[in-house]
């Protein structure tokens, strides 16, 4: 019994430097760190809260190596970050009270129009175009924080792209964007975190080590973006979101 521990073990550390390597920059990482918790055989609640104190530890580290980098716009993301969690907290409270499995149809169609507007418009983010905090960008990013940070607390695939494809609209470049986004997914991370704590829905044994080597992946995956510059973000950014859509088609038609 021994040995399996020590190799479920393995595989948690393997999967989850993997999933925080991606998630660091675009998101998603919930698709490798989530089914490898599920392997475990935990239960899908305790899966998802120890998923949630993971990639809190990882979403921590990529948003202060990003905010080091100088990445992160601090006058902007200053007002969004509590929005966000005040937004993640109502989501994970109006689950509890709702199922959101008729989310999903609709999240598939969002990614999609995500997606194809990213493929089409070759040069976006290439360079940043973001001309500081006009009441448009004020009302859209207010809005953005708000509702992205409850539809995180309230179901969460795609919040990572939803983020990014957010602040890429306001001008920013796909670095610029991928850093904003991760301090406000940050800060949904903790409303969920706190949320299934209290709910006792965590398997600290598995969460702790899984979170150390997310930490390690997120770090990594972080720097290697604001290096590659969007080169790199753009084409992982399409990726991530085509396989986000093909688990959420798949889930869609499973049922």
């Amino acid at each position: 019994m021994e040995m399996l521990d020590t190799h479920m073990l393995l595989f948690l550390l393997a999967t989850g430097f993997l999933a925080a390597f991606i998630d660091s920059v675009v998101g998603g990482g919930g698709l490798i760190s989530l089914p490898a918790l599920l392997l475990t055989g935990l239960p899908s609640t305790v899966a998802l809260g120890t998923n949630k104190l993971a990639s809190t530890m990882a979403s921590c580290t990529s948003t202060i190596s990003f905010m080091r980098s100088g990445k992160v716009n601090f006058k902007l993301v200053k007002y969004l970050f509590p929005l966000s969690l005040i937004g993640s907290a109502f989501g994970a409270y109006a689950v509890t009270k709702i199922p959101p499995e008729f989310l999903k149809p609709l999240v598939v169609v969002l990614l999609i129009g995500v997606t194809v507007y990213t493929l089409f418009k070759k040069d976006w983010g290439s360079t940043s175009t973001y001309q500081g905090i006009t009441k448009k960008i004020a009302i859209l990013s207010v809005t953005v924080a708000l509702l992205v940070g409850f539809y995180d607390g309230f179901f969460g695939p795609g919040t990572g792209s939803f983020l990014l494809f957010a602040f890429l609209m306001m001008g920013f470049d796909f670095v610029g964007a991928a850093g904003n986004a991760k301090v406000l997914n940050f800060g949904s991370n903790i409303a969920g975190l706190v949320t299934f704590a209290a709910l006792g829905h965590i398997n600290y044994q598995y969460g702790i080590p899984m979170g150390i080597a997310m930490i390690i992946g997120a770090l990594i995956g972080s720097q290697v973006a604001i290096r590659k510059g969007s080169s790199y973000v753009r084409p992982l950014f399409i990726g991530v979101t085509v396989l986000m859509i093909g688990k959420q088609v798949w889930d869609l038609l499973a049922h």
